[in-house]
This record gives structure tokens, C-alpha cells and sequence, in this order.
């Protein structure tokens, strides 16, 4: 257990003094944050990299005004000193947690309405791989797309880390589950992982392929984070009363002459967040959520982060480039001490 009076002042952090490629960051030293109201202080052992980082490096995804401008959205690691009213933990627990940025730290402080306990079993390189994909796919999958036991669903970027959590979650609570990836090995992840039938995007219409698969009905529910390039064929993969739920614009923001007429026709909803933005209310009760209904299936191993790479801090550079290169099948994580 670490004693808070013998903390250092200082520590190290990856630096973004500029946008751009991933050259622009830099290892750097910073007097260590002070854990706010309801927060605690942690000392991160490891660190996930997600698109979203990606996208702050390059300019295009600011942190909101109350966040750490470091890069960083999820960590594992343990709790050093506790916020004003945190009663939940205690100093010398494990813990991982979605932040609100400043991940990319030896020392990171995360509300801890955010933060859960290692699952059973978990080092920090395995539990800094779950916060961001988890959260992520269990407010756009479940709790607004509402995907249930006895529904079908197509998941773009399968093997990504949001696809390889969406497949097994999708499966595990009883969904028949398309993906699309772009190549025969990533398609061949996607069966591995629980999917129906795995698409090749480069080789195949997708939407024509579930229209097959589903005996012309389409499928319940899309998780897309590709946006405009897929727009229309999202729509047409679609079946009556189906939901679209898009997380991400990989393929542009504008989709221009789309047939709407599809949504009326089928009534469909189309749908979308990002994490950001969300309340401490409602971060809270995602997590609580995934405390109750994930954490026993990722316990008893029925689900389970699919790491493709570990770095270490002073390789974020690299890492960064691994994840633009989207040649990686499942997360990408930093292991930090």
C-alpha cells in the first residue's frame, strides 16, 4: 500500500505541446495532480490507447474545459490518496477507472464514480484495457441501441478494441452477431470471438451479405464508427424497427444525396454519442451497470479484452502509430510502472 505522505512531487507524463503526428509528444516531468471532490489520486501501472487519443493529438477532439489536457482516457493501477467524500475506496486498492483524460501519467486522478475494482484474477496491463471499450460499448449497444437476448447486430471494425468488446458482449448476452473487417485473418478473429459470420469490407457488401444472412430481414441494431461512408448501406442492412447507433466518423462526417426514405419506411432510429460529454451522473451509471452485468462475465471468462500489443510509456510514439496504422487486432496498451 502507498503511503500518501511519501508521494513524490513530481512525475513523469507524455507531453502534447503541439498538435500534429505522433512525433509531437514527448516524455516530460509535471508536479503531480491533487485529487478534487469525489476523485482519488492513482498511481498507474497501465494505461490503454484508444482513437480518441488519437484524434486529440491531431487536434480534432479537444478535452472539455474541466479535464486534464493530458492524453489519457483509461488506467489501471492503485489508489495512493482519496478526494474529499470518496468512502468507496481506500488507499492500496486496485483499481480501474475511465478518465477524463491524463491517463498517459505516472499519477492520474479519476472520479470515483468512474473507477471499478480489478476483476478477479486481473493484472493492471489486462484491466487497462477494459474502461474505454466497456463504458463505450455498453451506453451505444445497450443502453441506447437496447440490443436484447434473441436480436441480431452488425458491428463495423470488429477486431477493433471497441469491435472485439462488442462481439463478445453481443454474444454473450444472447445476440446473433455479424462483423466487418478487412482481412481474412481479422475476419477469422471475429468467428473466433463469437460473431455469426465475419465480412471482408474489401471483398464483399456488407449490406447485401446480412440481407442473405437474415433471410432478407437485416439486422436489429448497427454499431458503426465509420458514419457518412457507410450512411446508406447501414440503413439498408437495417431491419424494420432497427437501430443505428454510430460512435465515430472514421469515414467522414457529411454523407450527401442519402435516400431518407428508408427510415420512415422501416422506422428506424438512428442514434449516437461520445463518451465525453456524458454527466458524472450518467458515467456513474454505466459503471454500475457493468459492476453488475459485465464484471461476472468477464470473472467467470466469458469475456475478456483481446490485447494485441503492450508498450511502455516512452514508447507512445510508436504506439500511436500502430494504432493509426489499424493493423492491430484487439487493444493497444502502455504499461506505465
Amino acid at each position: 500500500m502507498s503511503d500518501p505522505t511519501t508521494l513524490p512531487e513530481t512525475m513523469r507524463f507524455i507531453d502534447l505541446p503541439s498538435h500534429g503526428g505522433p512525433e509531437v509528444m514527448r516524455l516530460s516531468q509535471m508536479a503531480l495532480p491533487k485529487p478534487a471532490k469525489g476523485e482519488i489520486l492513482v498511481k498507474v501501472e497501465a494505461t490503454g490507447v484508444n482513437r480518441p487519443d488519437v484524434a486529440q493529438r491531431q487536434g480534432i477532439y479537444p478535452p472539455p474545459k474541466d479535464a486534464s489536457p493530458i492524453l489519457g482516457l483509461e488506467i489501471a493501477g492503485e489508489v495512493v490518496a482519496l478526494g474529499e467524500g470518496v468512502t468507496e475506496f481506500k488507499p492500496g486498492d486496485k483499481i480501474c477507472a475511465l478518465a477524463n483524460g491524463g491517463g498517459y501519467a505516472e499519477y492520474c486522478t479519476v472520479p470515483a464514480s468512474q473507477s471499478l475494482p480489478f476483476p478477479k484474477g486481473y493484472d493492471a496491463v489486462k484491466a487497462a484495457a477494459l474502461p474505454e471499450t466497456f463504458f463505450t460499448v455498453w451506453a451505444n449497444l445497450f443502453q441506447m441501441a437496447g440490443l436484447t437476448e434473441g436480436e441480431s447486430v452488425l458491428i463495423h471494425g470488429g477486431t477493433s478494441g471497441i469491435g472485439t468488446t462488442a462481439i463478445q458482449l453481443a454474444k454473450a448476452f444472447g445476440a446473433e452477431v455479424y462483423a466487418t473487417a478487412g482481412s481474412a485473418e481479422k475476419c477469422d478473429a471475429c468467428v473466433k470471438l463469437g460473431a455469426k459470420r465475419a465480412i471482408n469490407y474489401r471483398e464483399e457488401d456488407f449490406a447485401a451479405v446480412v440481407k442473405a444472412e437474415t433471410g432478407g430481414k437485416g439486422v436489429d441494431v448497427v454499431l458503426d464508427m465509420i458514419g457518412a461512408a457507410y450512411f446508406e448501406k447501414n440503413i439498408a442492412a437495417l431491419a424494420r424497427d432497427g437501430c443505428l447507433s454510430i460512435i465515430a466518423f472514421l469515414g467522414g462526417t457529411t454523407a450527401d444525396k442519402v435516400d431518407l426514405r428508408p427510415i420512415m419506411v422501416k422506422r428506424l432510429t438512428v442514434t449516437g454519442s461520445t463518451m465525453r460529454p456524458r454527466t458524472a451522473e450518467e458515467k456513474r451509471a454505466i459503471r454500475d451497470d457493468l459492476i453488475e452485468l459485465v464484471w461476472p462475465l468477464i470473472e467467470s471468462g466469458k469475456v475478456a479484452p483481446v490485447i494485441n500489443r503492450v508498450f511502455a510509456l516512452d514508447e507512445v510514439v510508436e504506439a500511436h502509430r500502430l494504432m493509426e496504422s489499424s493493423n492491430h487486432i484487439g487493444k493497444i496498451v502502455m504499461r506505465v510502472s
